[in-house]
């Protein structure tokens, strides 16, 4: 086709194809490998990915018939499930848990956290890269780490933010992993005081990482706050919870992405009775804007569903005694759908070819310990 046709029409064919597709074409010849390796390349298909309005999928992590594993799922009136993804490090995938996704990549860390082994993966061009250990100077028994991933649009980069602390504490240290530059550096902006629980959620949106933060009164009560780093300008920022979360127990609180743009915090409380509160925030960082739109009670003394996120059309999918929902919150009518599964996360997709230019393939080691020693820095 190449001797026929010139370059400019060949792109513009290429970056109309799926990603599956394209990896295949990458064995055709040496020209169409080498653009379709090109990070400009990648960044445009990506974009153009991002622009189709009926693409939409769904990455979940799910307990199926005793057996857990990652799943891409298409995110329309059906829920049909588009395949299985293999997990690159063969036997440890109960041992890892999802910090994010974002434009295809999947950020994974090796439990316990102390170990600091980190993985980006990106599962449909199958590969992946181990990050190089971050140097923490407070990591000990009593330090907690948060940990948040996201897409540097102004440098076209993937970052990890770690915040590492000590229990109780107001944070202390910040850590930034560039994926174009292979390394860590130490955060120097000075960080809000605020304390952090240990394991809480963050979530990526608006180019910032964002978790829940609290403040300890001298009465002994909790003052809570959104709290955020945007990890283009290297800046933290506070944002005020609606007045009935400040006050609470922070580890009644967790926070999650409302409609690609904005924050939504969850209050589960069991003090008259085990409650579930939704609060979105229709206008990212306008306080007048949270909004309540949801409110459940045990009021059948049955276990009340959890909320694992929202879909394209702003229903919000749950858990509900072993399979999953999708509730609409205008007409508070729920659908079950037909998965039985526990899920234990979910977000939105899209397949992308970041990493197929550096990385290794998945399923090519056998262990972690294998695994921590791929970086590609060391591959290239």
């Amino acid at each position: 086709m190449s001797d026929y046709l010139p370059l400019e029409v060949i792109l513009e064919i290429l970056i109309r194809l799926p990603v599956k597709s394209l990896v295949r074409c990458r064995s055709v010849c040496k020209t169409w490998n080498s653009l379709i390796n090109n990070p400009t390349f990648i960044s445009t298909h990506l974009q153009t990915a991002l622009s189709k309005p009926n693409s939409h999928l769904l990455l979940l992590r799910l307990l199926k018939n005793d057996k857990e594993n990652y799943f891409l799922y298409f995110d329309n009136d059906d829920f049909d499930e588009f395949k299985q993804l293999h997990f690159p490090v063969e036997g440890c995938l109960p041992y890892f848990t999802v910090v994010g996704s974002c434009n295809g990549l999947v950020c994974l860390r090796f439990s316990p956290q102390d170990i600091l082994n980190l993985i980006l993966w990106n599962p449909s061009v199958q590969k992946y890269i181990t990050l190089p250990k971050p140097s923490i100077t407070c990591l000990n028994d009593n330090a907690y780490l948060i940990f948040g991933f996201g897409f540097d649009s102004r440098t076209n980069d993937y970052k990890l933010l770690i915040v590492a602390g000590e229990r109780g504490e107001t944070l202390t240290e910040a850590y930034l992993f560039s994926l174009n530059g292979n390394s860590w550096k130490r955060v120097t902006t000075i960080s809000p005081k605020y304390a952090i629980e240990d394991e809480i959620s963050s979530t990526f949106v608006n180019g910032a990482v964002h978790w829940l933060g609290y403040q300890r009164g001298e009465d002994g009560g909790f003052r809570n706050t959104v709290l955020g780093f945007d990890i283009s300008t290297e800046e933290f920022l506070v944002i005020r919870l609606p007045e009935s979360l400040i006050g609470l127990c922070p580890m009644d609180l967790s926070i999650m992405k409302y409609e690609e743009s904005s924050i939504a915090v969850l209050k589960r409380d069991w003090e008259d009775g085990e409650q579930l509160e939704m609060w979105v925030m229709k206008d990212y960082v306008v306080v007048g804007s949270w909004t309540k739109v949801l409110h459940l009670t045990d009021q059948s003394r049955g276990l009340l569903p959890r909320v694992l996120g929202f879909r394209k059309n702003g229903e919000v999918l749950l858990q509900v005694d072993g399979e999953m929902a999708s509730l609409d919150l205008n007409c508070q009518q729920m659908e079950h759908l037909v998965i039985e599964a526990e899920a234990s996360f979910v977000d939105s997709y899209v397949e992308s070819l970041v990493l197929l230019d550096k990385g290794v393939d998945s399923g090519s080691v056998d262990d972690v310990n294998h695994a921590s020693d791929s970086s590609y820095s060391d591959s290239s």
